[in-house]
């Protein structure tokens, strides 16, 4: 538990000095942008006395380290800005990443249900047919992109002509799950498996490697021989010591689904983040891009300290350290 406690203790340390470079290198980005806020707000018919009287009044021609200043101040409270149309960022933010975290994670749950059952049944079959048929599969996984896999999905089960019309293809009104449970996994589930699948490709790999390198220590030899049956030691055992492993990539896979679920949900036509910063970047709204980005960014950081945290909980070698 100390252990635990120091890790928590460095980790909370080293929490907002990364979040400082992280909102830095955005917010520099950002400033090297051309397009003129004032001139998106007014309009190109507005003249040059409006446009500076708007930038006075937004602080847009204060130096760079005074307004980087004032956005820290603004994100402390929990205030991304404005969009140039006026609307609170964090309130449109507010609306899009819960969708976002919904798909990232069921994706998440697909591609771990997938990665567990296939890694281990790969490893308990090692060399052997099944376990040949499982790493083509992997590796097909692994090459497939989301968004085309996403595209063959619709053509196969979605409502359009020629599919199946299992699912729908175009989510034009977001049901939450609270209000309909149904209808609230059937607009998900094929986001959530085009997103799933390519992750679920490497983790399958990296639950086979930890597997097989498990069933290969002396312990697990040493309780069949004994007379245990294997199936009791593989699972009390064997997976338990096994899952360690693929649990430090989690936190590095969640940064991926993140970052697919954008593409992901233009297609579907998700409200979520990636509907956010399109929107954004069509428009040219600088503030809505880094809203946007420092939003995901710094889930990234916190999501990847809890699996730091779990990964801690769960291997006692580092608790007993």
């Amino acid at each position: 538990m100390s252990n635990l406690i120091r890790l928590l203790g460095r980790r909370l340390v080293m929490l907002p000095i990364m979040v400082l470079g992280i909102t830095l290198l955005v917010f520099l980005v950002m400033s090297l942008s051309t397009a003129d806020p004032a001139r998106l707000a007014l309009g190109e018919s507005a003249d040059a006395a409006a446009l500076e009287a708007y930038r006075e009044a937004r602080g847009l021609n204060d130096p760079m380290l005074v307004r980087y200043g004032r956005y820290l101040a603004g994100l402390v409270r929990l205030d991304l800005g404005e969009s140039f149309t006026g609307v609170p960022i964090s309130q449109m933010v507010s609306s899009a990443f819960p969708i976002t975290l919904q798909l990232t994670f069921i994706g998440l749950f697909i591609a771990v249900a997938i990665a567990l059952v296939l890694g281990v049944l790969a490893a308990l079959y090692r060399d052997q047919w099944p376990d040949q048929v499982i790493r083509v599969f992997s590796i097909a996984c692994l090459a497939t992109p989301s968004f085309w896999l996403a595209l063959l999905l619709i053509q196969g089960f979605g409502n359009v002509p020629g599919g199946l019309g299992w699912f729908p293809a175009v989510v034009s009104n977001w049901v939450p799950f609270s209000q309909d449970p149904g209808a609230y996994l059937n607009q998900i589930f094929l986001p959530a498996f085009a997103l799933g699948i390519p992750v679920a490709g490497s983790l399958t790999r990296v639950v086979r490697t930890a597997m097989v390198e498990e069933l290969d220590r002396d312990y697990v030899r040493t309780a069949i021989g004994a007379g245990i049956p294997k199936n009791v030691v593989v699972g009390r055992n064997v997976l338990r010591n096994a899952l360690i492993t693929p649990l430090t990539v989690l936190g590095l896979r969640v940064g991926y689904l993140m970052g697919g679920a954008v593409v992901i949900e233009m297609i579907f036509n998700i409200q979520g983040m990636g509907q956010l910063i399109f929107q954004g970047i069509t428009r040219n709204d600088v503030n809505i891009v880094q809203g946007v980005t420092v939003t995901v960014a710094i889930a990234f950081i916190v999501i990847n300290l809890i699996v730091d945290l779990l990964y801690v909980l769960v291997n006692p070698r580092i608790r007993s350290i």
